[in-house]
Protein backbone atom coordinates (compact mmCIF):
# COMPACT_ATOMS: atom_id res chain seq x y z
CA UNK A 1 0.00 0.00 0.00
CA UNK A 2 1.29 3.48 -0.89
CA UNK A 3 2.57 5.52 1.66
CA UNK A 4 0.80 8.88 2.33
CA UNK A 5 3.79 11.89 1.79
CA UNK A 6 4.31 13.79 4.80
CA UNK A 7 3.40 18.03 4.84
CA UNK A 8 6.92 18.69 3.02
CA UNK A 9 6.38 16.17 0.57
CA UNK A 10 2.95 16.85 -0.39
CA UNK A 11 4.47 20.43 -0.76
CA UNK A 12 7.06 19.63 -2.94
CA UNK A 13 4.34 17.52 -4.98
CA UNK A 14 2.17 20.58 -5.55
CA UNK A 15 5.25 22.87 -6.84
CA UNK A 16 6.20 20.15 -8.92
CA UNK A 17 2.89 19.49 -10.21
CA UNK A 18 2.66 23.54 -10.87
CA UNK A 19 5.89 23.62 -12.57
CA UNK A 20 5.06 20.86 -15.09
CA UNK A 21 1.52 22.34 -15.69
CA UNK A 22 3.67 25.86 -16.15
CA UNK A 23 5.53 24.46 -18.67
CA UNK A 24 3.00 22.35 -20.77
CA UNK A 25 -0.51 22.42 -20.69
CA UNK A 26 -1.33 24.52 -17.84
CA UNK A 27 -0.04 27.43 -19.84
CA UNK A 28 -1.52 26.46 -22.77
CA UNK A 29 -4.76 26.30 -21.08
CA UNK A 30 -4.47 29.54 -19.83
CA UNK A 31 -3.74 31.23 -22.96
CA UNK A 32 -6.62 28.66 -24.15
CA UNK A 33 -8.92 30.49 -22.21
CA UNK A 34 -8.42 33.77 -22.52
CA UNK A 35 -8.54 33.31 -26.72
CA UNK A 36 -12.25 32.28 -25.90
CA UNK A 37 -13.12 34.82 -23.62
CA UNK A 38 -11.63 37.13 -26.08
CA UNK A 39 -13.52 35.95 -29.20
CA UNK A 40 -16.40 36.31 -26.63
CA UNK A 41 -15.96 40.12 -26.53
CA UNK A 42 -16.01 40.36 -30.25
CA UNK A 43 -18.99 41.71 -32.46
CA UNK A 44 -18.84 38.94 -34.07
CA UNK A 45 -20.78 35.39 -33.12
CA UNK A 46 -18.26 32.22 -32.85
CA UNK A 47 -20.04 30.88 -35.42
CA UNK A 48 -18.37 33.06 -37.60
CA UNK A 49 -14.95 33.44 -36.42
CA UNK A 50 -12.10 30.71 -37.20
CA UNK A 51 -9.08 29.28 -36.15
CA UNK A 52 -5.91 27.41 -37.59
CA UNK A 53 -6.02 23.71 -36.39
CA UNK A 54 -2.11 23.91 -37.04
CA UNK A 55 -1.05 27.11 -37.50
CA UNK A 56 2.04 27.73 -39.66
CA UNK A 57 2.39 23.62 -41.09
CA UNK A 58 2.35 25.09 -44.89
CA UNK A 59 6.37 25.74 -44.82
CA UNK A 60 7.70 27.46 -48.01
CA UNK A 61 10.84 28.20 -47.25
CA UNK A 62 14.27 26.03 -45.46
CA UNK A 63 14.85 28.23 -42.29
CA UNK A 64 10.66 28.57 -41.75
CA UNK A 65 11.17 24.42 -42.06
CA UNK A 66 14.39 24.64 -39.62
CA UNK A 67 12.27 26.93 -37.52
CA UNK A 68 9.11 24.32 -37.08
CA UNK A 69 11.43 21.57 -36.31
CA UNK A 70 13.33 23.01 -33.74
CA UNK A 71 10.04 24.38 -32.04
CA UNK A 72 8.59 20.70 -32.36
CA UNK A 73 11.64 19.16 -30.75
CA UNK A 74 12.17 21.58 -28.07
CA UNK A 75 8.19 20.72 -27.29
CA UNK A 76 8.93 17.28 -26.15
CA UNK A 77 11.27 19.19 -23.26
CA UNK A 78 7.88 19.08 -20.49
CA UNK A 79 7.17 15.37 -21.40
CA UNK A 80 10.65 14.64 -20.70
CA UNK A 81 10.39 16.05 -17.63
CA UNK A 82 7.16 14.85 -16.22
CA UNK A 83 8.82 11.37 -17.47
CA UNK A 84 12.34 12.74 -14.90
CA UNK A 85 9.53 13.53 -12.11
CA UNK A 86 8.40 9.67 -12.51
CA UNK A 87 10.99 7.83 -12.59
CA UNK A 88 12.53 6.34 -9.34
CA UNK A 89 15.58 4.14 -8.66
CA UNK A 90 14.94 0.49 -9.68
CA UNK A 91 11.72 1.69 -11.50
CA UNK A 92 11.03 2.44 -14.88
CA UNK A 93 8.52 5.42 -15.60
CA UNK A 94 8.17 4.17 -18.99
CA UNK A 95 6.78 0.94 -18.05
CA UNK A 96 5.25 2.24 -14.92
CA UNK A 97 2.57 4.49 -16.62
CA UNK A 98 2.66 1.48 -19.88
CA UNK A 99 4.43 4.00 -22.34
CA UNK A 100 6.61 1.18 -24.03
CA UNK A 101 6.02 -1.65 -26.71
CA UNK A 102 5.39 -4.59 -24.55
CA UNK A 103 1.90 -5.26 -25.13
CA UNK A 104 1.72 -3.31 -28.93
CA UNK A 105 -0.91 -6.05 -30.21
CA UNK A 106 -3.55 -5.28 -27.62
CA UNK A 107 -2.46 -1.59 -27.44
CA UNK A 108 -2.91 -1.55 -31.12
CA UNK A 109 -6.28 -3.12 -30.86
CA UNK A 110 -7.39 -0.68 -27.84
CA UNK A 111 -6.36 2.40 -29.61
CA UNK A 112 -8.61 1.79 -32.43
CA UNK A 113 -11.33 1.19 -30.34
CA UNK A 114 -10.88 4.89 -28.98
CA UNK A 115 -10.48 5.75 -32.29
CA UNK A 116 -14.20 4.90 -32.99
CA UNK A 117 -15.66 5.91 -29.75
CA UNK A 118 -13.83 9.45 -29.60
CA UNK A 119 -13.13 9.87 -33.35
CA UNK A 120 -16.74 9.71 -34.80
CA UNK A 121 -18.78 11.57 -32.26
CA UNK A 122 -16.44 14.04 -32.16
CA UNK A 123 -17.04 14.98 -35.71
CA UNK A 124 -20.48 14.88 -35.37
CA UNK A 125 -20.33 17.02 -32.15
CA UNK A 126 -18.23 19.42 -34.42
CA UNK A 127 -20.95 19.18 -37.01
CA UNK A 128 -23.29 20.42 -34.44
CA UNK A 129 -21.35 23.13 -32.36
CA UNK A 130 -21.14 25.26 -36.03
CA UNK A 131 -24.44 24.55 -36.52
CA UNK A 132 -25.38 26.19 -33.42
CA UNK A 133 -22.71 28.97 -33.64
CA UNK A 134 -21.17 28.03 -30.03
CA UNK A 135 -17.50 26.37 -32.00
CA UNK A 136 -14.95 27.90 -34.31
CA UNK A 137 -14.57 27.37 -37.68
CA UNK A 138 -11.46 25.21 -37.63
CA UNK A 139 -9.48 25.74 -41.30
CA UNK A 140 -7.47 23.65 -42.08
CA UNK A 141 -3.69 23.83 -43.06
CA UNK A 142 -3.27 23.28 -46.62
CA UNK A 143 -1.83 20.80 -47.56
CA UNK A 144 1.46 22.13 -50.28
CA UNK A 145 3.44 19.93 -52.64
CA UNK A 146 6.51 20.19 -50.48
CA UNK A 147 7.75 17.37 -49.03
CA UNK A 148 8.35 18.14 -45.95
CA UNK A 149 4.84 19.10 -45.27
CA UNK A 150 3.36 15.61 -44.28
CA UNK A 151 6.12 14.84 -42.04
CA UNK A 152 6.26 18.10 -39.86
CA UNK A 153 2.24 17.29 -39.59
CA UNK A 154 2.81 13.78 -38.53
CA UNK A 155 5.54 15.14 -36.11
CA UNK A 156 2.68 17.88 -34.61
CA UNK A 157 0.47 15.01 -34.41
CA UNK A 158 2.89 12.74 -32.38
CA UNK A 159 4.02 15.74 -29.51
CA UNK A 160 0.83 16.67 -29.04
CA UNK A 161 -0.45 12.79 -28.56
CA UNK A 162 2.69 12.68 -25.71
CA UNK A 163 2.36 15.58 -24.74
CA UNK A 164 -1.56 15.18 -23.48
CA UNK A 165 -1.85 11.68 -22.57
CA UNK A 166 1.54 11.24 -20.57
CA UNK A 167 0.73 14.87 -19.08
CA UNK A 168 -2.64 14.65 -18.51
CA UNK A 169 -2.85 10.80 -17.97
CA UNK A 170 0.02 9.09 -16.81
CA UNK A 171 1.75 12.23 -14.69
CA UNK A 172 -1.16 13.62 -13.01
CA UNK A 173 -2.76 10.36 -12.44
CA UNK A 174 0.53 9.30 -10.31
CA UNK A 175 1.04 12.82 -8.87
CA UNK A 176 -2.84 13.58 -7.40
CA UNK A 177 -3.14 9.87 -6.33
CA UNK A 178 0.02 10.55 -4.12
CA UNK A 179 -1.72 13.72 -2.96
CA UNK A 180 -4.70 11.52 -1.71
CA UNK A 181 -7.21 12.15 -4.63
CA UNK A 182 -10.07 9.95 -5.64
CA UNK A 183 -10.14 7.82 -9.00
CA UNK A 184 -13.03 9.60 -10.31
CA UNK A 185 -12.05 12.89 -8.56
CA UNK A 186 -8.42 13.07 -10.85
CA UNK A 187 -10.39 11.64 -13.80
CA UNK A 188 -13.11 14.59 -13.69
CA UNK A 189 -10.26 17.09 -12.64
CA UNK A 190 -7.67 15.88 -15.33
CA UNK A 191 -10.54 15.82 -17.83
CA UNK A 192 -11.86 19.32 -17.03
CA UNK A 193 -8.16 20.98 -17.72
CA UNK A 194 -8.18 19.13 -21.03
CA UNK A 195 -11.18 20.78 -21.95
CA UNK A 196 -9.54 24.45 -21.39
CA UNK A 197 -7.04 23.19 -23.08
CA UNK A 198 -8.69 23.06 -26.42
CA UNK A 199 -11.17 25.96 -25.30
CA UNK A 200 -9.77 28.47 -28.21
CA UNK A 201 -12.05 26.46 -30.54
CA UNK A 202 -15.14 27.13 -28.55
CA UNK A 203 -18.16 25.18 -26.84
CA UNK A 204 -18.55 22.17 -28.62
CA UNK A 205 -14.78 21.35 -28.43
CA UNK A 206 -14.92 21.90 -24.74
CA UNK A 207 -17.36 19.87 -24.23
CA UNK A 208 -15.92 17.05 -26.27
CA UNK A 209 -12.38 16.95 -24.91
CA UNK A 210 -14.01 16.53 -21.45
CA UNK A 211 -15.74 13.78 -22.53
CA UNK A 212 -12.76 12.49 -24.48
CA UNK A 213 -10.40 13.06 -21.28
CA UNK A 214 -13.20 11.06 -19.53
CA UNK A 215 -13.54 8.31 -21.45
CA UNK A 216 -9.30 8.33 -21.94
CA UNK A 217 -9.20 8.61 -18.28
CA UNK A 218 -11.14 5.36 -17.62
CA UNK A 219 -9.18 3.59 -20.06
CA UNK A 220 -6.11 4.23 -18.12
CA UNK A 221 -7.70 3.25 -14.63
CA UNK A 222 -8.69 -0.18 -16.40
CA UNK A 223 -6.21 -0.63 -18.38
CA UNK A 224 -3.02 0.92 -16.78
CA UNK A 225 -1.51 1.74 -19.88
CA UNK A 226 -0.68 4.73 -21.68
CA UNK A 227 0.19 3.82 -25.12
CA UNK A 228 -3.11 3.00 -26.14
CA UNK A 229 -4.08 6.60 -25.37
CA UNK A 230 -0.80 7.86 -27.31
CA UNK A 231 -1.81 5.61 -30.40
CA UNK A 232 -5.46 6.85 -30.69
CA UNK A 233 -4.66 10.44 -30.36
CA UNK A 234 -2.20 10.40 -32.33
CA UNK A 235 -4.30 8.99 -34.88
CA UNK A 236 -7.15 11.56 -34.54
CA UNK A 237 -4.73 14.31 -35.14
CA UNK A 238 -3.22 12.75 -38.21
CA UNK A 239 -6.45 12.32 -39.75
CA UNK A 240 -6.99 16.06 -38.27
CA UNK A 241 -3.98 17.52 -39.81
CA UNK A 242 -3.43 15.50 -42.82
CA UNK A 243 -7.12 14.01 -43.76
CA UNK A 244 -9.21 17.28 -42.89
CA UNK A 245 -7.43 19.14 -45.62
CA UNK A 246 -7.61 16.63 -48.22
CA UNK A 247 -11.49 16.20 -47.29
CA UNK A 248 -11.42 20.32 -47.03
CA UNK A 249 -9.57 20.07 -50.45
CA UNK A 250 -12.23 17.60 -51.72
CA UNK A 251 -15.43 18.14 -50.58
CA UNK A 252 -15.02 22.25 -50.10
CA UNK A 253 -19.12 22.78 -49.52
CA UNK A 254 -18.81 20.24 -46.45
CA UNK A 255 -16.36 22.31 -44.30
Amino acid sequence: MQQAPSPVSRSRLWWEIAIVLALSVGRSAVYSVLSLVQALTREESLGDQSTSLNPGANAQAFWDVVNQVVGQVFAFAPITLAIYFLWEPGVSAFRRIGLDFRRMGSDIGRALLLLVVIGVPGLGLYAAGRALGITVQVDASPLDPSWWTIPLLLLAALRAGLTEEVIFIGYLFDRLRRLGWGTWTIILSTAALRGAYHAYQGFGPIVGNIAMGIVFGWAYHRWGRVMPLVLAHVLIDIIAFVGYPLAAAWWPSLF
